[in-house]
C-alpha cells in the first residue's frame, strides 16, 4: 500500500507552502506502509523560531483552502519543532539544529520519498534519509 492520492496531493500542497517562507531540505516520507494512522511525514526545516512560525502559519492556511484542518497542532510554544496533524499528513517543522539532533529521516530511511515539484527545492538543499 502507499500513500493515497489525497494525501500525495496535500504533502504538495504543504511543501509548496512550506517553500513560499523559504523552509529547506523539505522531504516528504510516505509512512503509509509503517503506520496506520498517517501516510505521509513531511518534514522541513528553518531558521529560526519566527521562520517555523511562518512556515506552520503558510501550511494551515493552504492546506485549509483544500479543506483539510489539522486535528492536532504541538510545540508551537517554543516554537523549535512544530507539529501538524492533518490525519493523512503529519508536518514537521523543525529548527535546523533540531532536525539534525532528532534526525527523523533516519528512522524512516526504508521508506519511500514522494516526489516533489521542482520548484519547492529550488535554490534549497534537500535531505535523502539516512541509510
Amino acid at each position: 500500500m502507499t500513500a493515497s492520492p489525497e494525501a500525495a496531493t496535500l504533502a504538495i500542497a504543504a511543501a509548496q507552502a512550506a517553500s513560499d517562507k523559504m523552509a529547506e531540505e523539505i522531504v516528504a516520507i510516505d509512512v503509509s506502509e509503517k503506520l496506520v494512522i498517517t501516510d505521509v511525514f513531511l518534514l522541513c526545516s528553518a531558521a529560526n523560531d519566527r521562520q517555523v512560525r511562518a512556515v506552520v502559519d503558510a501550511v494551515e492556511e493552504r492546506l485549509h483552502g483544500l479543506g483539510s484542518k489539522p486535528l492536532r497542532r504541538e510545540g508551537e510554544g517554543e516554537g523549535r519543532w512544530v507539529l501538524l496533524d492533518f490525519g493523512d499528513i503529519v508536518v514537521h517543522v523543525q529548527l535546523a539544529e533540531e532536525r539534525i539532533h532528532y534526525a527523523i529521516e533516519r528512522l524512516w530511511k526504508d521508506c519511500p520519498l514522494i516526489e516533489l515539484p521542482a520548484e519547492v527545492h529550488q535554490g534549497r538543499r534537500r535531505v535523502e534519509p539516512a541509510e
